[in-house]
């Protein structure tokens, strides 16, 4: 839709009787012509449901609609009017709920399953299920409504039954309990009809309290300024970390010696270190955005060290693709890694830790099968192998690591608890044994560390101040300290924050993974999914990325729902400032301008920022305007109305930059729906004052068709808010989540763009040049919409 204009039209005249036509009563109807919004909106939604009369309680829902619409979802206003009028919708609660989904979705797309199930279409609730329900609430009250009789609040009896059935007839539930109140009580006496006296409320007492100064806006937190402030300094890591109950009444107080302190210091110069540990087995997501924020971001702030560690530990799902891509997208994220390391730089002394840990009789090599040692964990029983001589597993041990055991016949595993409630002290695995040549560390190793084993033991190794990791890992807690107290090892002092959850997608490695694999989606790098490949190649920028991240803090708060309009909001404020605007046409539609003669080509100036000074020729671009210019076809139509401002038969727009047109005729084609031109006249004096604004792409010279560009526009990729949880997550897919526009036209200054610019398309949103533009043919990929659903005020 066009830009506004100056004042508001005044409303259309409107007569009583055609108020009272729909059954509106007479002071209804009176009041509502008092008021002038009321009554042009009454007028737009008669005119849109093309009636002249009708029921009263369709009339009623009308008069509702045009009073209670919300103003961001007109588009599909007359589809609700379509439900009224068939009497689909036929109830005050089916039309607030009707109301409030399309209030939420605005003008996006309607799905017209999921508006029909939030409004109850097509539930038929039926007297007897009134009457069932009704006695059953009344049954559930009996005790008030024999104390207080007809005092009873009925309004409160009907709402019970409402909530049991919301979209029940309310006029029949309420002549129902009526009915039944009547049978219960019997006659009303003279008691029942005394009004009972309201009591007084008493007055709190008076608390005299300081006058303090009313301020605009609370002025930001500490934390809110330094998100870091919340994590101690290196020097303070000699406190208990956590304590470490046993089954038998034991208890470890995990903590730093004064000597294992000092030495860690004196190792670190005092300073702080941390690492950012990604498996190298898939992209990372907005998730590790997250992550590399807290990681990155408190070593950084505190003039420390940070690490890429690169969690190798599974030799199978390793792939060089994924570590090239890692090192380059944290770069890419604004981050520099102290050092780039591997798990596997530590074998060996990872190796020698596990023999020091069987000499200490805490692992012990084991037999069972994956199935065995998961029936003997749920029954809290030991491994028959749990108690073998130290002797024993230290040649057993020595022999996985030579090769001679057969892949799956043995496994390292650490003495802990196997009594123990928390599972993650379940006597578990230190070594397995795998065949399989490691990326990084080639043949030298046929048997691999655990994560739970080597993770801990790498933090303690790289001398690692802070831990930083999500909360689904506060339960192995005890695990990681346990190891590190069991060998007497510096112990980095662990912290876990909520995992980050955006809705109407999925962030699960093994999700995304399924997504590339089985093609759902066109890469790792698809502009759809929440990948940070994706996200770049979207046109999203690393600043508007960590902008967001900071936006939602790095708090232990539990792993609540993000809706992705908020990171919507943080990418649009960003673009707006930094998006040079243009102007490009998805779905042309021709106009002649009949009163320009042939051959003449104007060359104007279009605005590439709004508050671009006329005089400042660097903030310009140029837009030729000649006889044959093209408008979006659904900036046209044959009927015209109040609430909309485009193009229509008779009726004058303006062009962006340009001039105003009017429509004076329309070309169809084989049938009266395939309109192919448009005959208009522009005002070269620009006379008319005009509220509708379109954006247009004209012929560069005479006969020459304009620039041609491929447009994408991707929508969220799954319909459901959450559909990580759903057991066919992958039938939540929605399947209109890409459009691919191949001829738009876009106005000649656009040939120049290269990968990495982009741009606001006027009145369309903000588009970014994509990695499969060629020589001959521009792609863009829309960022994001110019709406801002996530609030007018930006994020709390």
């Amino acid at each position: 839709m066009g830009t506004g204009g100056d004042g508001e039209k005044a409303a259309p005249a409107l007569p009583l009787e055609a108020l009272l036509a729909l059954g509106l009563d007479q002071r209804t109807a009176e009041n509502a012509l008092v008021n002038s919004k009321v009554t042009a909106n009454l007028a737009a939604v008669i005119a849109e449901a093309g009636i002249k009369e009708c029921d009263k309680s369709v009339g009623n829902l009308l008069y509702a609609v045009a009073t209670k619409y919300p103003a961001n979802a007109l588009v599909h206003r007359p589809v609700l009017i379509k439900y009224v009028l068939s009497t689909k919708i036929k109830n005050p609660a089916q039309l607030d709920a009707a109301l409030s989904f399309l209030s939420n979705i605005g003008p996006d797309s309607l799905d017209i399953k999921k508006f029909e199930e939030a409004c109850g279409v097509g539930v038929v609730v039926s007297i007897e299920e009134i009457k069932s329900t009704v006695t059953d609430v009344l049954e559930e009250n009996m005790e008030a409504i024999k104390e207080q009789r007809y005092h009873i609040n009925v309004g409160t009896l009907c709402g019970q039954v409402r909530k049991r059935h919301p979209w029940g007839d309310a006029k029949a539930i309420k002549e129902e309990i009526d009915k039944r109140l009547a049978e219960i009580l019997g006659p009303k006496t003279e008691a029942d009809n005394i009004k009972p006296v309201k009591k007084k409320k008493e007055k709190p007492a008076k608390v005299e309290e300081k006058k303090v100064a009313v301020a605009t806006s609370a002025p930001p937190s500490e934390e809110e300024l330094n998100p870091y402030t919340i994590f101690p300094q290196p020097e303070e890591n000699f406190k208990v970390h956590t304590e470490i109950f046993f089954s038998s009444g034991n208890i470890w107080r995990a903590h730093n010696t004064k000597e294992i302190l000092e030495k860690h210091l004196k190792a670190t110069g005092g300073k702080v270190m941390t690492r950012f540990p990604p498996e190298p087995n898939g992209y990372l997501h907005i998730g590790h955005a997250k992550a590399m924020f807290i990681d990155f971001g408190l070593a950084k702030e505190r003039n420390g060290h940070c690490y890429l560690r690169f969690d190798d530990t599974n030799p199978e799902a390793e792939k060089k693709e994924y570590i090239d891509h890692i090192q380059e997208i944290v770069h890419w994220m604004g981050w520099e890694p102290y050092k780039v390391t591997y798990t596997s730089d530590y074998f060996q002394a990872l190796y020698e830790h596990a023999v020091e840990l069987i000499r200490k009789g805490l692992a012990y090599v084991d037999h069972q099968t994956a199935e065995e040692i998961k029936e003997y964990r749920e029954k809290k029983m030991n491994s028959p192998w749990r108690d073998r001589p130290i002797e024993e597993s230290l040649k057993l041990f020595e022999d996985m690591r030579r090769g001679l055991i057969a892949e799956g016949a043995a496994t390292l595993r650490m003495k802990q608890d196997m009594q123990n409630e928390n599972k993650n002290m379940s006597d578990l695995i230190a070594y397995r044994i795998k065949f399989t040549p490691h990326p990084h560390a080639g043949d030298k190793w046929c048997i691999y560390p655990s994560y739970d084993y080597a993770h801990c033991m790498v933090d303690s190794l790289e001398n690692i101040t802070h831990s930083l990791c999500t909360l689904e890992f506060d339960i192995r807690r005890p695990s990681y300290y346990w190891l590190l107290v069991a060998l007497g090892l510096y112990q980095p002092y662990v912290w876990e924050y909520s995992r980050l959850n955006i809705s109407n997608t999925v962030m699960s490695k093994r999700k995304l993974n399924r997504l590339v694999t089985e093609k759902w989606v066109d890469g790792w790098d698809d502009p759809r999914l929440l990948t940070l490949a994706g996200l770049r190649r979207r046109g999203v920028s690393s600043t508007a990325i960590n902008s967001f991240i900071r936006g939602i803090g790095i708090t232990r708060s539990d792993n609540s729902l993000i809706r992705v309009d908020r990171l919507e909001y943080h990418i649009r404020e960003e673009l707006n400032k930094t998006a040079p605007r243009t102007m490009v046409v998805l779905r042309p539609l021709k106009v002649v301008i009949t009163n320009l003669e042939e051959g003449k080509v104007l060359d104007l100036d279009g605005k590439m920022w709004p508050d671009a000074s006329d005089t400042d020729a660097s903030s310009h671009y140029k837009v030729p305007f000649s006889r044959t210019v093209y408008i979006e076809k659904t900036d046209f139509r044959l009927k015209d109305s109040k609430d909309y401002y485009g193009l229509a038969p008779g009726k004058s727009v303006m062009l962006r930059y340009a001039f105003p047109i009017k429509c004076t005729d329309v070309i169809y084609g084989d049938s009266p729906d395939d309109i192919v031109e448009i005959q208009a006249e522009y005002d070269p004096l620009k006379t008319s004052k005009l509220k509708g604004v379109l954006h247009w792409v004209a012929e560069p010279t005479p006969g020459v068709e304009p620039l041609k560009v491929e447009v994408r526009l991707f929508e969220k990729l799954f319909m459901s808010e959450n559909p990580g949880e759903l057991e066919d997550w992958l039938g939540d897919l929605n399947l209109n989540s890409k459009e691919v526009i191949k001829d738009a036209y876009a106005v000649p200054s656009l040939a120049t763009a290269v990968l990495g610019d982009k741009f606001q398309f006027e009145r369309l949103g903000y588009f970014a040049v994509d990695t499969d533009s060629t020589p001959e043919k521009l792609v863009f990929n829309r960022t994001v919409t110019l709406r801002d659903s996530f609030g007018k005020a930006g994020p709390k």
